[in-house]
């Protein structure tokens, strides 16, 4: 029985299938840092006739982001794995590139969508690898990003006509 329970985790996942997982969640809560870090830059600096429209989109977006990083970070060590928590880990292991000194709220929105498609695109990964590994639960987690997330990015391009 102890054997068992040394190759298993304490949701009785095998350690060794969770082990990519965990990797490619550290990547997704990497991806997830890097893009709040660009929206609370959207949200602080958007400039123009559309300030009062976007500022508080990209304020509840951050806010949003903020509780998905925590459920991601939460999801790893449940999986018996250790959250990436500094800011150079994160840059190492994101795929979103930091957007600085953004003001137009067109071009701000633009970032939100491509961010928004580049989460998608690591959650879809991160769910077949999860859904591979018998891991419902972090299938579910990000498969309900996914699909809040596409909406977010139908609105978002209603936005830009």
């Amino acid at each position: 029985m102890s054997n068992s329970n040394n190759a298993t985790n304490q949701i009785g996942l095998e350690k060794a299938d969770m082990s990519a997982v965990i990797t490619e969640l550290n990547s997704l809560l990497s991806s997830y840092h890097m893009f709040y870090i660009n929206v609370r830059g959207y949200h602080w600096n958007v400039k123009g006739e559309h300030f009062f429209t976007l500022h508080p989109q990209f304020e509840a977006l951050y806010t949003s982001l903020q509780v998905q990083i925590d459920e991601i970070a939460e999801r790893i060590l449940t999986l018996g794995g250790t959250p990436l928590h500094a800011y150079s880990d994160f840059t190492q292991h994101t795929s979103i590139k930091e957007d600085k000194n953004v003001k137009d709220g067109n071009t701000c929105v633009k970032g939100v969508v491509t961010g928004l498609q580049e989460l998608i695109v690591e959650q879809r990964k991160v769910s077949a690898l999860a859904a591979e590994s018998e891991d419902q639960g972090t299938a579910d987690l990000v498969d309900a990003y996914v699909q809040e997330q596409e909406k977010l990015i139908w609105m978002y391009n209603a936005f830009l006509g």
